[in-house]
Parts: structure tokens; sequence; C-alpha cells
């Protein structure tokens, strides 16, 4: 098996961000690469007044709808800035965006780190 890992960061506004993507389109993106994700996200620029939603969305098959699987929601400054999704075996239409709901734009790391 190998492991990779895919590392990037953006600045995070009111848009929802496909982190896998690198991009903001509005509605999350259907990634079909499989295996077992893992994913790092850095919140250490967090502040006061800041709160941020990370979403995980995936297809009960390549042909279904996608839907959310997990929601997280972080507000202000973080005593462990560094959110560590559990693994997820993927592959029918998932993506992981976070949209930032109050305070001011951030930049935020993360960390992808996929088994095949």
């Amino acid at each position: 098996m190998a492991l990779t890992f895919t590392n990037d960061n953006a600045t995070i506004s009111t848009s929802e961000y496909s982190l896998p993507a690198d991009t903001t389109s509005g509605v999350p993106t259907a990634q079909t690469t499989t295996g077992t994700f893992q994913f790092w996200i850095d919140f250490g620029a967090m502040a006061a007044g800041d709160q941020y939603k990370i979403k995980l969305y995936e297809k009960y098959d390549s042909g279904g709808t996608q839907r959310t699987v997990e929601e997280w929601i972080l507000t202000g400054v973080q005593p462990k800035p560094m959110l560590v999704i559990p693994s997820f075996i993927l592959g029918q239409g998932w993506d992981l965006t976070v949209t930032r709901l109050a305070g001011s734009d951030r930049n935020i790391a993360w960390s992808i780190r996929k088994i095949a």
C-alpha cells in the first residue's frame, strides 16, 4: 500500500472551499479517487469571533447523490488548532470543504493523507 500526502493552503472566505479540488466552486466537487483518507487542517490562525464549518461529502455509489457525511463547526481561538478528521474509505464522489461562517478570512493549511 502506498501512502501519499497532498499539502496546501488557501485563504478561506464565505464561499464553500473544496480542499481536494483547491477551489471555490460554490458547490462540492465530486472526487472519485479511491482510498482511505485522513484530513489534517491547521486552524491556528483563528481568532475570537471566527467561526468555520468543515463538511465531508460522499455518494453511496457512483450514480448516487452527494450527501453530507460529517460536519464540524469550530468557533474562536482553538485550544488544539490542528483538526484531525478520522479516516474514511472514499471514492464514489467525495469532497471535503471549509467555509467561514463568521469573523475574518484566514489562511488555512491542510494535508490530505491517502492510503491506496
